[in-house]
C-alpha cells in the first residue's frame, strides 16, 4: 500500500494529474499497478486523508490539491486534534499517577500485553484508543473521559494512518509502558513527561509523512515504479 501511495502521490505532486483532474477508474489502476483493489483502496483513503483528493460517489476520485497540508481524520485536521491532546492528555497522565486506583493499573496493565502480542493492525488500533480511555479513566474526572471519547474516532484513524504509512506500532507500545510504568510508580512528573513525549513522536511522524515529497520520477515500467519506489514513510 505505502508503493502504490507513494507513486500515486507522486504522480499529483508532479502535475501528471492536476488540480480537478479525475484520477482513473479503480480497475485501470489496479491493471496498470498490478496490485489488488484492497490495497488499492487503502492508498485511495489515505490520499483523502492526506486532502490530496475527494472521492464522490457514482463519479470517481478528483484531486483537490497538489501538495499536503493538514490531514484530516474524521471530523478534525490533524493540527487541531494535536492540540487538543497536548492540553488535555498530557495533564490528565499526571492526574491519573496521582489518583490511579489499583483496578485502573490492572486494567492498563492488561491492555498493554495484549497490544504488544497483538499483530493485526485494526485490533491494535481499537486497543489504542481504548489505552488512552483508560488512562483518562484513571484521572478519576469524567469530564477528561468525555473528551477522549469525543475524539475517539479520530483517534482511531489517526492511528492507523500513522501505523500503515509510519511504521508506529513498536515506537507507540514503548510509549505506552513508559507511561503505565510512571502511572504505576504514582510520579506525576514521569507520567508528564511520558505522556509528552508520546505525542511529540505522534507529531513528529505526521511531519515527515507530510513532508515526504514523494517526487521519484517513474521508471519506463511503470507497473515497476510503486514497487520500487514505497519504503518506509
Amino acid at each position: 500500500m505505502e508503493a502504490v501511495l507513494a507513486y500515486l502521490r507522486g504522480a499529483i505532486e508532479r502535475g501528471e494529474y492536476a488540480i480537478g483532474d479525475k484520477l482513473p477508474s479503480e480497475a485501470e489502476l489496479c491493471r496498470t499497478l498490478e496490485v489488488s483493489r484492497p490495497v488499492l483502496r487503502e492508498a485511495l483513503r489515505a490520499l483523502q486523508t492526506m486532502g490530496l483528493t475527494v472521492s464522490r460517489t457514482g463519479k470517481g476520485t478528483f484531486v483537490v490539491a497538489s501538495t499536503v497540508e493538514d490531514p484530516t481524520f474524521g471530523d478534525y485536521a490533524a493540527s487541531d486534534l494535536l492540540e487538543v491532546r497536548r492540553h488535555v492528555e498530557i495533564p490528565v497522565a499526571g492526574y491519573a499517577a496521582r489518583r490511579r486506583t489499583p483496578e485502573n493499573l490492572d486494567h492498563l496493565a492488561h491492555l498493554l500485553d495484549r497490544m504488544e502480542r497483538e499483530t493485526d493492525t485494526t485490533a491494535w488500533v481499537a486497543m489504542d484508543t481504548l489505552f488512552h480511555l483508560a488512562v483518562a479513566e484513571a484521572a478519576q474526572n469524567p469530564v477528561f473521559r468525555r473528551v477522549i471519547e469525543e475524539i475517539r474516532d479520530a483517534l482511531a484513524r489517526q492511528s492507523a494512518f500513522l501505523n500503515e504509512l509510519g511504521g508506529r506500532r513498536e515506537q507507540s507500545n514503548r510509549e505506552h509502558r513508559a507511561i503505565v510504568e510512571a502511572l504505576i510508580d504514582g510520579s506525576e512528573n514521569d507520567a508528564v513527561e511520558a505522556m509528552a513525549h508520546h505525542l511529540d513522536r505522534v507529531e513528529t511522524t505526521l511531519t515527515d509523512i507530510v513532508r515526504s515529497p514523494r517526487t521519484e520520477t517513474p521508471t519506463e515500467n511503470p507497473t515497476e515504479t510503486p514497487m520500487e519506489g514505497g519504503t518506509e514513510a
